[in-house]
């Protein structure tokens, strides 16, 4: 089976949302992506258990096997089979964190969904916290990060500078100091679902849907098992994907380093008239170094700028291709989930 997959950010949403809100229990879906987390799977199960009675919905809790090379995938069987809470949508192949979270996006039913990883880095226990807010009217409850335990200086540091550079070139608002950790409702959900593109970035199409946003600060913890799935040469490909994919900025740099070159071209040709009609006598030619550092200058430039169009090139390439954003092999326990109340508005 496939499937194609400031502070405070207002924007008005539907009155009726707020009205399916205080009527009735409601159905919570809480969506985790999984990817070799067979240490941690089961704890995982057992804290979001223990914790979501507390937010007064029903709930449902929706795994994505995304392709898991180690007992993953049977931890999750064993986790279906003896809670009817539990969804498991074993993915055919490694599709990425991206698409696993859209494809449990897609297949969550809740009137309100949670997005979080199964590491527990992102304590579950803050998630009534986040339903409360959403009974108040925010559409978008992200979670914020106010300590991020376990992680290296140098990751921290890089990790924020992205983020504001990040938050600078994109031309709608979106919160820094934030991951993928957020409660949505589900006008918002829908929106995002409804999109066409397949190479999704979670982190920014949430915010460009509009709607109210309203951040819940928290204390990031360490893994409590397992290693990060994320080497370095994945982080950047990461990030060059949400730069590419949510903003013009990178192509749009090729303009202002045209235009600097060219002034700089036009000063040092100045500089080189005036110093011939002043000098006593006339000087010969140009030293090879300048014209060597003048040279590489121009080519690197544009050596970039196709280099950036190129990046544009390729997705839109993909997105012409028309290829599911990922395949479901099999469903695990949809047939017995709590069915809660209507998505209806």
């Amino acid at each position: 089976m496939t499937q194609t997959g400031p502070e405070i950010l207002a924007c008005p949403w539907p009155a009726s949302g707020s009205d399916r809100r205080r009527a009735g229990r409601g159905l919570l879906s809480v969506v985790i992506p999984c990817h070799n987390e067979e240490e941690v799977i089961a704890a995982t199960h057992a804290r979001l258990a223990a914790v979501l009675p507390a937010t007064g919905m029903d709930f449902e809790i929706v795994y994505v096997d995304d392709g898991s090379r180690d007992g993953t995938l049977r931890g999750l069987e064993a986790i279906a089979a003896h809670d009817p809470r539990a969804v498991v949508i074993e993915l055919a192949r490694n599709f990425g964190q991206q698409a696993a979270m859209s494809a449990g996006l897609a297949a969550a039913r809740g009137d309100a969904i949670v997005i979080t990883d199964a590491d527990l880095q992102d304590p579950p226990e803050v998630i009534p916290e986040m339903v409360r807010r959403w009974r108040e009217g925010v559409d978008v409850a992200y979670g914020r990060r106010r300590h991020r335990d376990g992680e290296t200086a140098f990751k921290l540091v890089t990790a924020s500078l992205f983020h504001r550079l990040f938050a600078s070139l994109i031309p709608y608002p979106m919160p820094v100091d934030t991951g993928d950790f957020k409660l949505i409702d589900r006008a918002v959900a829908d929106a995002v679902n409804a999109l066409p593109e397949k190479r999704r970035y979670l982190r920014s199409l949430v915010p460009w849907a509009g709607f109210r946003h309203e951040p819940v600060w928290y204390d990031r913890h360490a893994r409590v098992a397992g290693t990060t799935k994320y080497s370095p040469w994945k982080l950047l490909k990461l990030a060059g994907d949400a730069l590419v994919l949510s903003s013009d900025a990178p192509v749009r740099l090729t303009w202002v380093a045209a235009a600097g070159l060219g002034g700089i071209g036009i000063v040092s040709g100045s500089v080189a008239l005036v110093g011939q009609l002043t000098a006593a006598a006339p000087q010969p030619g140009v030293s090879l170094a300048a014209v060597t550092a003048v040279v590489a200058t121009v080519a690197a430039v544009q050596t970039a700028a196709v280099a950036i169009v190129g990046e544009y090139v390729v997705r839109a390439y993909r997105e012409a291709q028309g290829r599911p954003t990922w395949v479901v092999r099999r469903t695990l326990g949809r047939e017995r989930a709590t069915t809660g109340s209507s998505r209806a508005a």
